[in-house]
């Protein structure tokens, strides 16, 4: 299990992305073991995100069961967590990449603990406003996840603008459709009145 020492010094790392600290990269070890560490962060993150599905359940109807709805958002967690590492693998063979791939993901598994953080506070304030400013906290932390992530594209990779954002593509696009099937399946719609 990661200690208090990794959480501090993965959160240090990440944090250092937004503030463009050209050190950043640095927190995060290049080895194979270092990236497969880096995915416990998952369980760390599990609780926020439980908050955060909670909290828009609330402004939902569905035709699942509350069982139903457990196991598929646990799946659409895990598969989601893990489909860009697995296709960003492909990418980076093709690109000569591989060399800085174990610090990439690790670096990009480590964002999801503040990002999550701050998403919780974001969806708690959105659910308590006015639908306009709720809008505009969710299209501000949608324009932090992707500054972040170009930020860290950037700085690891050392990749071009036109590669960051066609990896943020890459990264993106299979996420939102994940979503659809899932939301689709869960037979999901807004709640009146939400």
């Amino acid at each position: 299990m990661l200690g208090a020492g990794e959480i501090a010094r993965g959160m240090q790392g990440a944090l250092g992305f937004l503030q463009r600290d050209p050190a950043a990269p640095s927190y995060f070890d290049n080895t194979a073991e270092s990236c497969l560490r880096s995915f416990q962060v998952m369980i760390l993150v599990a609780p926020l995100y439980a908050v955060v599905l909670t909290i828009l359940y609330s402004n939902v109807t569905t035709t699942a069961e509350g069982w139903e709805i457990v196991l598929v958002e646990a799946l659409r967690y895990t598969v989601d967590w893990l489909l860009f590492p697995v296709i960003f693998f492909e990418i980076a063979r093709r690109q000569n990449w591989v060399g800085q791939y174990p610090r990439y993901i690790s670096a990009l598994n480590w964002v999801n603990l503040p990002l999550m953080i701050v998403a919780v506070v974001a969806v708690i304030l959105a659910s308590i406003l006015p639908t306009a400013a709720a809008v505009l906290i969710q299209l501000g932390l949608y324009g932090l996840l992707f500054y972040w992530f170009l930020a860290v594209t950037r700085s690891v990779l050392k990749a071009s603008w036109v590669q960051s954002f066609m990896l943020l593509l890459v990264n993106w696009v299979p996420s939102r459709f994940l979503s659809v099937i899932v939301d689709r399946f869960l037979g999901i719609t807004p709640a009146i009145g939400a």
